[in-house]
């Protein structure tokens, strides 16, 4: 999580890394390029699409080493879906951090995007939303935490129980490996939230990378158990010096979300889907 600073239109904002554009970007080729899906679910008779951010932030940031100015991810969200043509007809948005989530309100509605702001962690955040939504409903979540004891499994629990929800995850991978020997060998760690059971399925007494490569392949089996698929196109978003920071991929009910994150996550655009 960065440094809270003066944003440049005078709210608070982030100091953010260079690759957050990155991650960005993958996130609004997704929404881009599923607009058609979802502008089937916009009208006052249907049954609605709705963006979900547990993990909102402010919705604005500096990149620390250019100091360019850059939307936070769910402002730039909500600008492509709308200016797609397809606008989400909700945006829930939720942080630990009020001073964060509330900028992040007050630039969406800015923006005239229909927000709600909920108080609380994440997983009261998707509790509380999940008593709100149409069930019939296109829904979309962005789960990007802080670390990875804040990926909380029994989000995507709740969220699967969805007929129609696609969720692009943040991975910390520098929690996989960083800490990988602390979360395995501690009683209670941040793999006991993130893929509850592990202890069952992973043998502790292999080396650092099979260790790590089972829990995160147990991670998915529980999702893909859940009947929400995770994607096998995975984009490993790096920091400056190239060292490994978090994965990004999509789970989804549908196949034809899997093929469009297969399009948005290649970012030379090799297969782009005609829509």
């Amino acid at each position: 999580m960065g440094e809270l600073i003066d944003g440049d239109d005078g709210l608070p904002a982030e100091d953010v890394g260079a690759w957050a554009k990155e991650k960005h970007t993958y996130l609004c080729r997704y929404i881009d390029i599923s607009r058609s899906v979802r502008r089937q679910f916009i009208g006052p008779t249907r049954a609605g699409a709705s963006y979900i951010d547990p993990f909102c932030g402010p919705g604005r940031g500096r990149v620390r080493d250019t100091e360019e100015w850059i939307d936070g991810g769910v402002v730039a969200a909500w600008k492509k879906s709308r200016d797609g043509g397809a606008p989400f007809t909700q945006v829930y948005i939720g942080d630990l951090d009020a001073q964060r989530r509330e900028a992040a309100a007050t630039r969406l509605r800015r923006l005239g995007a229909p927000v709600v702001e909920i108080d609380g962690a994440a997983l009261q955040l998707i509790q509380e939303v999940m008593g709100r939504l149409n069930p019939h409903g296109l829904h979309f979540a962005f789960l990007d935490p802080f670390n990875l004891e804040a990926l909380d499994f029994g989000i995507i629990g709740l969220l699967s129980k969805l007929k129609r929800i696609d969720m692009l995850v943040h991975v910390n991978q520098m929690d996989l490996q960083r800490n990988l020997i602390r979360n395995a060998m501690a009683e209670v760690s941040a793999f006991d939230t993130f893929a509850p059971g592990w202890r069952d399925k992973v043998n502790i007494t292999r080396g650092q990378q099979e260790i790590r490569q089972s829990v995160f392949q147990y991670w998915r089996d529980q999702i893909a158990n859940l009947g929400v698929w995770p994607s096998a196109d995975m984009r490993m978003i790096k920091g400056s010096k190239n060292q490994p920071l978090y994965w990004l991929l999509l789970a989804a009910k549908h196949d034809l979300a899997l093929r469009f994150w297969a399009t948005a996550s290649n970012i030379e655009g090799q297969g782009k889907l005609d829509l």
